[in-house]
């Protein structure tokens, strides 16, 4: 059996694939699976930063909240997405897609959209 080793180019690829699907979902009136498909973006942003940064490839999702969290700690321009690392989690897993509480849609929608920034910025951090 064959493994196939990950790059933190191919995690970045997958989370702007799934931004894109969480568009189509939000476009479609699906605001729960697209907030849960915009939260899967974010934390596999999230792993492809802490995989191109440290070498180590983090799958577990407290994991990888708390080393994104020691790596902000050690890192000023990373610090920032520490913070909308887990208001994205909060809001949109927690919130939107486990509980329903998507409103105001607007606002949720917004947060949605952000999440290309998210990926932007971690891809830039990645790259040095």
């Amino acid at each position: 059996m064959t493994t196939a080793i990950l790059t933190a180019q191919d995690i970045f690829a997958d989370a702007r694939l799934l931004h894109s699907q969480s568009l189509e979902r939000l476009s479609s009136g699906d605001l729960r699976d697209a907030a849960e498909k915009a939260w899967g973006a974010t934390r596999r942003a999230t792993e492809a930063l802490l995989l191109a940064r440290t070498g180590e490839h983090y799958v577990n999702t407290s994991v990888i909240s708390k080393e994104l969290r020691i790596l902000g700690r050690h890192d000023a321009a990373v610090h920032p997405l520490v913070d909308r690392y887990g208001a994205t989690a909060r809001f949109l897993h927690g919130d939107c897609f486990y509980a329903g509480l998507c409103d105001p849609a607007e606002e949720t929608a917004g947060r949605i959209q952000a999440v290309a920034d998210y990926i932007a910025a971690a891809e830039n951090l990645a790259a040095g």
